[in-house]
């Protein structure tokens, strides 16, 4: 039961996701170079929607508002503090950059998927 705590929260989609493609390939596997395109697309969506928001707004990274560096790892603080906090007076605009960033990868998403 160890061994399973060191795979990847979300190595159980990925599972159902393939045990899901292989029911599309073995039910109708004409439908499966479908599922693969349309598959790509998202990811192709994802990609451009973030490069078009750091391209849009280079200096207000969501990143930009926190007090710390965050790529040198977590901090483990079991006080229930957050591991990189904002810098005071910028939580209402980091919020705002998060939300700002979720919607523009959002609408390249949905507008790439809806597109092709």
């Amino acid at each position: 039961m160890r061994a399973f705590h060191r795979f990847p929260r979300t190595t159980s989609w990925l599972v159902v996701s393939a045990l899901l493609l292989g029911v599309i390939a073995w039910s109708s596997p004409v439908q499966l170079p479908v599922v693969l395109y349309k598959a790509a697309l998202l990811a192709l969506g994802t990609v451009i929607g973030y490069w078009a928001d750091r391209g849009l707004f280079p200096y207000a990274r969501p990143d930009s508002y926190l007090v710390s560096e965050w790529r040198g790892g977590g901090r483990n603080t079991p006080d229930g503090k957050a591991d990189f906090p904002v810098i005071t007076g910028y939580r209402w605009i980091f919020g705002a950059a998060l939300l700002r960033r979720a919607v523009i990868v959002g609408a390249v998403v949905v507008g790439l998927a809806l597109g092709m």
